[in-house]
């Protein structure tokens, strides 16, 4: 059996023969009576509903559950809704057994009960990041700083500050020792002895880069270089350079450099398997921003390709930038990526489903209800609030005898308007207008849209307050449901 296959058989297992209790609402029977009739088969657990007081699951509030749960005997956990917030202790003292949350859809039921991997041993990454701050020269010190801590606080290792070619820059000494000061491990990237001997002396602790041209300095610097080739098309002068320094003792990383695409990418790439065969036991560094910010696409795939090409030739070391719109979460997305790539080189496992923080344009997933399941929820409403699904790609905007469809959210507002709503002051209008935007944003790219939470962006993904569930506790409360 393959190890991803007795990861989702252990998954499954530990609900199978289970008896579960759900907590549920008024609104939500139907559709969860629909899903566990199927989800409980295929899994093999047993189950009981309890149907509270309450037409929205999603206001219930813990201590309100306690009071009004009735559990049977054989029950072992209790799954409240996803969007049942606080100390779920109060209901585990009635209950007596384990109580959890689920899904905040509870469309996502079958994978929550079937299908979710516990992973334990994710995380872990051999690849260290260098994230260049490109032109420091023409920044103040203040800036610099600024930028590594924020570079820092993405995912980077070491500060690789970049210099420019021309006049060597006078204040390199001065900005390596700020950041060194600040707790940056800090690299310079440089050819020229002069700015590379200030780094190094001010505490950097790798020069990048190193060929025929700078090489006998090096002995002098005291600290580990990359070796670049003098010219990178046809890999002249890199290993010269690398016996040189071997021979003088200088730790060394070799770097064949990428070439952007047009320009010699496959050639290049091929570069990095053969210098991987010559030099089978050296570090080895792979500047990635060649590619990423030359390449106009988005720059989380490229990056996750890049650093599993690095993760399979024991490529320990990858230099990226965030120069270029596209690119400028690339020191985020490879530190999702090394932790990805390791997890599927060490456990033999595919990198799906572990981590979807680089799915940012599309979602994985985009369950839907169907024709037939939206006819009973919308019929079973029995309350003027303002529901907003996807469904058929199309916007529905549901309430008590009513329900609006459309493509455009601005023909659904204007049949809504039509209808001269009592309710619809400009606050509430302002909402539903802010989540139609959020529908048609997803109905167009394909995302999973739910009402009152955040579009998922993958690892840029912003968190949003519960408005309407919010303002549906304060003005109504659970018990008056």
């Amino acid at each position: 059996m393959s190890a991803a296959k007795q990861t989702d058989d252990d998954d499954a297992n530990r609900w199978a023969g289970r008896h579960i209790h759900f907590v549920t609402g008024r609104l939500a029977e139907h559709a969860l009576r629909k899903v566990l009739d199927r989800t409980a088969a295929e899994v093999g657990f047993r189950y009981s509903i309890d149907v509270l007081p309450i037409t929205v699951a999603a206001l219930m509030a813990p201590e309100w559950i306690a009071k009004r749960l009735k559990i049977p005997d054989e029950a072992e956990v209790v799954l409240v809704p996803g969007y049942c917030d606080g100390d779920l202790t109060a209901i585990e003292m009635i209950a007596r057994v384990p109580v959890q949350r689920g899904p905040r859809d509870l469309r996502m039921l079958p994978e929550f009960l079937g299908k979710t991997r516990v992973l334990t041993d994710y995380g872990s990454y051999d690849i260290e990041i260098l994230a260049e701050i490109n032109h420091a020269p023409k920044l103040t010190l203040t800036q610099i700083l600024a930028e590594a801590a924020r570079l820092r606080a993405a995912g980077a290792d070491l500060i690789d500050v970049g210099c420019e070619p021309g006049q060597p820059w006078s204040g390199v000494g001065a900005a390596v020792a700020a950041l060194r000061a600040e707790g940056h491990r800090v690299s310079i990237d440089s050819l020229d002895p002069t700015e590379i001997g200030a780094a190094v002396k001010a505490g950097a602790e790798l020069v990048l880069s190193v060929n025929t041209g700078n090489r006998e300095s090096a002995v002098d610097w005291g600290c580990p270089v990359v070796v670049i080739p003098d010219d990178p098309a046809s890999g002249a002068g890199l290993d010269e350079t690398i016996e040189f320094l071997a021979a003088a003792g200088v730790p060394l990383l070799i770097d064949p450099v990428l070439s952007p695409i047009g320009f010699g990418f496959a050639d290049s790439l091929q570069g990095y398997f053969r210098c991987r065969q010559k030099y089978p036991d050296a570090e080895m560094l792979m500047g990635i921003g060649n590619l990423t910010e030359l390449t106009e696409v988005d720059s989380a795939g490229v990056n996750l390709l890049l650093l599993a090409i690095c993760q399979e030739l024991g490529i320990r070391h990858v230099l990226t930038t965030e120069v270029i719109g596209w690119a400028r979460s690339s020191v985020r997305e490879c530190d999702v990526a090394r932790r990805l790539v390791y997890h599927s080189v060490h456990q033999q496992v595919l990198p799906k489903h572990v981590n979807s923080g680089l799915v940012m344009l599309r979602d994985p997933q985009v369950p839907e209800f169907g024709a037939a399941e939206l006819a009973v929820l919308a019929e079973s409403i029995r309350d003027n609030n303002y529901r907003i699904l996807l469904d058929g790609g199309r916007i529905h905007l549901l309430s008590h005898a009513m329900h609006l469809e459309a493509t455009d959210p601005f023909v659904i507002f204007e049949q809504l308007a039509a209808r001269g709503p009592t309710n619809l002051d400009p606050a509430h209008a302002f909402y539903l207008g802010f989540e139609m935007a959020k529908a048609s944003i997803a109905l167009h790219l394909g995302k999973d849209y739910r009402q009152d939470e955040a579009l998922q962006w993958g690892l840029l993904t912003v968190e949003e307050r519960h408005h309407r569930l919010k303002r549906g506790r304060k003005e109504k409360g659970p018990s008056a449901d």
